[in-house]
C-alpha cells in the first residue's frame, strides 16, 4: 500500500511540473502573438532604401488589382476571354472580380461582356 501511495505521489508531482511547463509555454506563445500582431511602424518618407528599390516595379498584388490595371489600359474595352488569356485566371474568378469592380463603380460595361474603366 505504501508503494502505491508513493507511486501516486510521484505521478502527482510529475503532473504539477508538466502543468507549470505548459503554462510557461502558453505565456511565451501569447507574448509572441502580441509582438506579431503589433502594427508596423510607418516608414519615413524621403530617400529610397537603395538604388535597387527605386528600380523595382511593384506588381499588382491581387486579382482585382491585376484585372483593373488591364482594363484601364484598354481604350475600347476588353472582354472576359481576353482578360482570361492575359491574366491566366479562371473564368469564375474574372467574373467575380468584374462584378466587384462594377459594384464599386471602377469599371462599366460598354456592351454585353465588354468592360472599360469608368
Amino acid at each position: 500500500m505504501k508503494k502505491l501511495k508513493r507511486d501516486l505521489q510521484s505521478v502527482i508531482n510529475s503532473l504539477k511540473a508538466l502543468t507549470e511547463r505548459t503554462e510557461k509555454i502558453a505565456k511565451r506563445l501569447d507574448a509572441a502573438e502580441k509582438v506579431k500582431s503589433a502594427p508596423n511602424r510607418p516608414v519615413k518618407a524621403g530617400k529610397p532604401a537603395g538604388k535597387s528599390a527605386a528600380r523595382k516595379k511593384k506588381a499588382p498584388a491581387t486579382a482585382t488589382d491585376t484585372v483593373l490595371s488591364i482594363i484601364k489600359r484598354q481604350k475600347k474595352g476588353i472582354d472576359t476571354a481576353a482578360l482570361k488569356s492575359k491574366t491566366d485566371l479562371d473564368t469564375k474568378t474574372i467574373r467575380n472580380v468584374i462584378f466587384r469592380l462594377k459594384k464599386q463603380g471602377k469599371i462599366q460595361s460598354t456592351t454585353r461582356g465588354v468592360y472599360m474603366a469608368a
